[in-house]
């Protein structure tokens, strides 16, 4: 395995990969392995000891975008880091990261996502891997490549189905036509405002606010989108603002722009990674 040095950078690496930003990843006997998100028929494999990170599988390029440590991670908690909520949170999920995931990987994983819980999500993406990916032998076990828009836009809706994607198919299938039709999209994504890029992608059949969220934030580095699911409307609405009436979609994320600043998605995710603790205060 190849070594990186952390140095003063800071890095968790089990949470991160652990805390429900990404599906694939497996932990080995304390080796995190997943399929390269990149294309490659490679597995990753990551661990850390203190501040070494082992990896094998990919380049050290790959480990500093991916794990996106080249974020100024200090700088960006120093601006999130405005009440004793989010105060606690960042000092219990120290080193926790956004990804930067592939994006075609990401929008597919996301619409899986909807009405379902992690193992849910995990399970129809290995399906969907398992009958259009490819297989990759690594020590001795069997992993899938995330399979290529190619793949599944030439499958039969019903096939597609067969993955207990659920009413989901359609959108899947949906998604890989327009990945095919236009294939500078996440460039085209990647250049417009926040509010513009959710937009465009709302306008997929199976992308709502939420998902269209989760790929901005961990696909795209659009730190303003606020994925707000159970957990985090229950936070907001009770350890900040108030009120027993739920809060709609767009008020939440409003708030959370507004209370945290420009980088509210990773606000959002510390208090996801803490989010049973935080529920369980003040009961």
């Amino acid at each position: 395995m190849q070594t990186f040095s952390l140095d003063d950078i800071k890095f968790n690496l089990d949470l991160t990969v652990s805390c429900g930003q990404a599906f694939r990843w497996r932990d080995q006997n304390g080796t995190w392995c997943a399929p390269s998100p990149y294309g490659e028929d490679e597995v990753w494999k990551v661990q850390q000891k203190g501040d070494v990170i082992f990896f094998d599988g990919m380049e050290e390029k790959d480990l500093i975008h991916y794990f996106s440590l080249d974020h100024d991670l200090d700088t960006i908690l120093e601006n999130i880091d405005c009440d004793p909520v989010i105060h606690d949170a960042i000092e219990r999920c120290q080193g926790l990261r956004i990804l930067r995931q592939d994006p075609w990987e990401c929008l597919i994983s996301y619409i899986c996502s909807s009405c379902a819980n992690i193992p849910g999500i995990q399970m129809r993406i290995e399906n969907l891997a398992e009958k259009y990916g490819d297989e990759i032998f690594c020590d001795g076990e069997k992993y899938y490549s995330f399979p290529s828009p190619e793949k599944i836009a030439e499958a039969e809706v019903c096939d597609i189905r067969s993955c207990k994607v659920g009413y989901r198919d359609a959108y899947i299938c949906g998604a890989a036509e327009m990945v095919i039709a236009n294939p500078d999209w996440s460039e085209k994504i990647q250049s417009l405002p926040y509010m513009d890029a959710q937009k465009k992608l709302r306008e997929l059949n199976g992308v709502g606010p939420k998902v269209a969220d989760c790929v901005l934030l961990f696909a795209f580095e659009k730190f303003e989108a606020v994925p707000i699911d159970v957990w985090i409307e229950r936070i907001l609405r009770t350890k900040y603002v108030g009120g027993e009436k739920k809060l709609d979609y767009i008020k939440a994320g409003d708030y959370a722009r507004d209370h945290f600043g420009p980088y509210a998605g990773y606000a959002q995710e510390y208090l996801f990674a803490s989010r049973e603790i935080i529920s369980r205060k003040g009961e």
